[in-house]
């Protein structure tokens, strides 16, 4: 469906909102941010969702909702990021309630991953392409021949020990106070580990940090080739908006 479609991106931080040209692939003016409710309980960030969409009264149709956990059929089913409290809610059906209107939720990283294979650093790739997404977590989308293998969350692949997220995440690189180097180098141990059982042909790295990439891509190392995200922090709210005007989602 062409037109401007809202869509919302929930991270950890700070949710994002922007109305979306879904014919061009491209923002229609400025994004909108707000800080996350804590604890981001479902009737706290619902609050900010609801807030959000009135400020866009002049797109169309359903509001696309990118969150960080696994959905199907609009329910929230885990929650490494968000409150405990959103699990086996019905989110969809929450956040239509609310701002009285049709709303798709999806996995953050797939529609960060749905944005950049349809428009970005992906388009016309048809073999296996991962996104990766370094934030608050490490969030994956798995492509293959174009089509999206949703929910993923490889993130929480074990690393040394732990979810690769608490090792190689943005955050992690943070709150460790880590150079470029030595994040670099558990990128690396993390990139191998995903090397071992795809096989992609592409990486596609997105997430804030991905705007500095021309300091960190010289120490990385993959067989398969690296690509920063082309849309960078807003891939999740294009994405979003892509997915809720797709009559097939």
């Amino acid at each position: 469906m062409a037109g401007y479609v809202l869509g919302i991106d929930v991270g950890g931080s700070s949710v994002k909102a922007g109305q979306v040209d879904v014919t061009a692939g491209r923002l229609s003016g400025e994004l909108t941010a707000l800080p996350t409710p804590q604890p981001a309980t479902p009737a706290a960030l619902t609050a900010v969702l609801k807030q959000l969409a009135w400020q866009y009264p002049d797109s169309r149709g359903r509001i696309g909702i990118a969150f960080p956990s696994v959905i199907k059929g609009g329910v929230v089913l885990t929650a490494a990021n968000i409150d405990r409290s959103w699990i086996g809610t019905d989110a969809a059906a929450l956040a239509q309630r609310a701002s009285g209107r049709a709303v798709l939720f999806l996995n953050d990283a797939d529609a960060a991953g749905l944005a950049e294979m349809r428009w970005g650093a992906g388009r016309g790739c048809t073999g296996t392409v991962i996104m990766l997404t370094f934030g608050t977590g490490i969030g994956t989308a798995l492509f293959s021949g174009g089509q999206l293998f949703p929910n993923t969350e490889l993130g929480h692949l074990e690393l040394n020990g732990m979810d690769a997220e608490k090792r190689a995440s943005a955050r992690a690189r943070t709150e460790e106070k880590l150079e470029f180097p030595a994040w670099a180098q558990r990128v690396n141990e993390y990139l191998a580990a995903m090397q071992r059982l795809f096989w992609p042909d592409v990486f596609i790295l997105g997430g804030a940090v991905s705007e500095r990439f021309a300091e960190f891509a010289p120490l990385l190392s993959s067989p398969a080739e690296l690509r920063p995200a082309h849309f960078g922090n807003r891939a999740g709210v294009i994405g979003a908006a892509l997915a809720a005007s797709d009559e097939r989602h």
